[in-house]
């Protein structure tokens, strides 16, 4: 009897002191720099949201966050970058709409799987968007005039399987019309595609309404719905999809904080409430309403349940466009 309750009292002994390891390990960290990786330029949207993310989490958390960009292979790299670093805090980054889209595209095995999901922080949603002189005046015309003259329109907004590519054919697969009725003229991206549909190039753009701003704001482009299930604050009056054709389609560019696969639970944690304070507080969303990106949050298991159903939502629009490699 007495050796049981001495192995008991062991037991009990040993668990509080790993429960009080990992407390302290969770109150220190973190005690070096951070390295917070990009997988796209400089410059670009994504570069910019995480800088802001890395310079505020480095006031609240005390060590630096150092941003580093890694590019190439189609944001591959990058991504591979976050998810191969030691899971130990000291490497995370910002995992894009890309994951759902780079293995069904045969570009890499990894998956929203291989990471630990922090945080969802920004969605930029898909605009359809037309010329201002176009006589097309709300989506209901637009989708009729594609149903009665399959092959007339063409659209851009990005390369050939690019989100805003895979944003369009989704719409048309939910309302049921076939993907090769709208015609795609791949872009170097949405600003090209802007200029072409301003000069008649094309007769439809789809891309985010803060990369199309410009020519909405000088009058040249007029935006007929957003792909979500709720109005942008940048253009209140411009109506869903669900509003103006009962489509429940929602798709956009999004961005979210994550570290490779196991990180500790404490850890994890630790980050996740810097990134929720920094999310929270008026120096970001001032940062981000400045710029149109859409402020969405998720929490860890939110943002996992997002990626998920994000990436079966891309495998299916992926293999009716014939693109899947997987």
């Amino acid at each position: 009897m007495t050796n049981r309750r001495d192995l008991l009292k062991a037991v009990g002994a040993a668990g509080a002191l790993a429960a009080t390891g990992q407390g302290a390990r969770a109150q220190a960290y973190p005690t070096r720099p951070v390295t917070f990786i990009c997988p796209w330029g400089a410059g670009g949207g994504t570069d910019a949201t995480a800088r802001i993310m890395a310079s505020l989490l480095e006031k609240d958390l005390g060590q630096p966050f150092n941003v580093v960009n890694r590019t190439g292979g189609s944001g591959v790299v990058g991504h591979q970058a976050i998810s191969g670093a030691a899971p130990d805090g000291y490497t995370i980054g910002m995992v894009t709409v890309e994951i759902t889209m780079m293995r069904h595209a045969g570009l890499t095995q990894l998956s929203w799987r291989d990471y630990t999901p922090l945080a969802l922080v920004n969605i930029d949603t898909s605009g359809v968007i037309v010329n201002a002189d176009s006589p097309y005046k709300t989506m209901a015309d637009l989708v009729a005039a594609i149903r009665a003259n399959p092959g007339k329109l063409k659209a851009s907004g990005t390369g050939q399987g690019g989100i805003w590519h895979l944003a369009l054919a989704g719409m048309l697969r939910d309302l049921k019309i076939d993907a090769s009725a709208v015609p795609w003229v791949p872009s170097n991206g949405a600003g090209p595609a802007m200029q072409d549909l301003a000069a008649g190039g094309v007769q439809i753009v789809t891309c985010s309404l803060p990369e199309g701003r410009a020519l909405i704001d000088a009058g040249k482009a007029r935006p007929l719905a957003v792909m979500s299930p709720e109005r942008t604050a940048l253009y209140p009056n411009v109506p869903t999809l669900k509003e103006s054709i009962g489509s429940n389609w929602t798709v956009g560019a999004w961005r979210g904080i994550a570290g490779p696969k196991g990180m500790p639970a404490d850890v994890a944690a630790k980050l996740a409430a810097g990134i929720k304070k920094v999310w929270d507080g008026k120096e970001f969303k001032d940062f981000m309403n400045s710029r149109g990106f859409g402020l969405t949050w998720a929490d860890a298991k939110g943002y996992a349940a997002f990626m998920e159903k994000g990436d079966n939502d891309m495998a299916g629009v992926m293999k009716a466009l014939g693109l899947t490699k997987a």
